[in-house]
């Protein structure tokens, strides 16, 4: 009977081992999916346009339409936007004074089809928050 306790014992403790490495195991997963969501400001390497930020501002520049401003003068916005993971921009976002430069300014981004290489963490892909100002003269 005293074997049978003891071979118990033994058995139930290694279950019980068992069900934390799982645990442990699942904790670490959910960490994964975690990190594949939530944007960082912060990395160790920041996301890359192909050819760098100059050829993404050509790029910008080319799709951007003056003609679509209604400004006499010097105006800025701030552009940010998400590289996922996949290189694909997401949630673009103009802020600025004047309307009608923020909507030229996202529909000019939006039109870019380029991916970026994205940001990296341990050597991990992930999410990324981009800012662009931007300031033009209008005559």
């Amino acid at each position: 009977m005293r074997k049978l306790i003891i071979i118990s014992a033994l058995l139930f403790g290694y279950f019980t081992q068992a069900q934390e490495i799982a645990g442990t195991t699942e904790l670490q997963e959910l960490d994964l999916k975690k990190n594949r969501s939530e944007i960082f400001n912060d990395v160790e390497k920041p996301a890359e346009f192909s050819g760098g930020i100059i050829a993404f501002r050509k790029k910008f520049a080319k799709n951007f339409k003056k003609k679509n401003v209604i400004s006499k003068g010097i105006e800025k916005c701030e552009l940010t936007f998400i590289i996922e993971s996949d290189g694909t921009l997401t949630d673009i976002k103009a802020s600025g004074t004047n309307k009608s430069f923020n909507i030229e300014a996202l529909r000019a981004v939006s039109k870019i089809k380029n991916k970026w290489s994205p940001a990296t963490i341990d050597g991990q892909k992930v999410r990324f928050r981009y800012r662009l100002p931007l300031t033009m003269s209008f005559e």
